[in-house]
């Protein structure tokens, strides 16, 4: 089982962790969370988290909303145990499972559509507010998720916090990829 104590030690370092807002919740990971990697890991429950210096697309807004106090692995776990069938069926599970069902990009699209998140995808950067949460196919096939950033390009398009493969980066790439789904967090 693997769990660290980064979030906790983030709050105790950081001032006021609960006045922080979700794009510098995510930009504290770049240089932190340096590896791309999507393996499957046996998680604790609630509030497990692979090692701190790695991780996927979606670990970024997990431990970024963790540090806004909201445990995805737990509420999507919930949810999904109270509405599995609501949820894609894409990988041959029978029922939830706590160690990967919030690491997955279909299953937190869901899961935010059913919080009321959603919102239309658009082509204007003015429709995207920092602290949204943006989905998009990368490579014609595989989901992704990125947080927009407080900061802009010179052409004033938001950036966005993610990791593509490199670790956690801030970079301009809002419209890189087909944006697939635009979710707005209201915590």
């Amino acid at each position: 089982m693997v769990k660290t104590l980064s979030s906790l030690l983030l709050c105790l370092l950081v001032p006021a962790c609960s006045a922080l807002t979700l794009p510098e919740a995510a930009r504290q990971q770049v240089g932190v969370t340096v590896e791309y990697d999507p393996a499957y890991v046996s998680l604790d429950y609630p509030g497990g988290d692979v090692p701190q210096d790695r991780g996927v697309c979606t670990d970024v807004v997990i431990r970024a909303l963790r540090l806004l106090h909201l445990d995805l692995q737990q509420a999507v776990h919930e949810d999904m145990k109270a509405h599995f069938s609501a949820y894609p069926q894409l990988w041959g599970l029978k029922s939830p499972d706590k160690n990967i069902d919030h690491r997955r990009v279909p299953n937190l699209q869901t899961y935010f559509t059913r919080r009321g998140w959603k919102l239309p995808v658009s082509k204007n950067p003015a429709d995207y507010r920092p602290g949204d949460l943006v989905t998009c196919i990368v490579a014609g096939k595989l989901p992704h998720i990125m947080v927009v950033s407080d900061r802009r390009a010179e052409d004033g398009t938001p950036l966005i916090i993610h990791n593509i493969g490199s670790g956690t980066q801030e970079e301009d790439c809002l419209f890189a990829f087909p944006l697939t789904g635009h979710y707005r967090p209201a915590l």
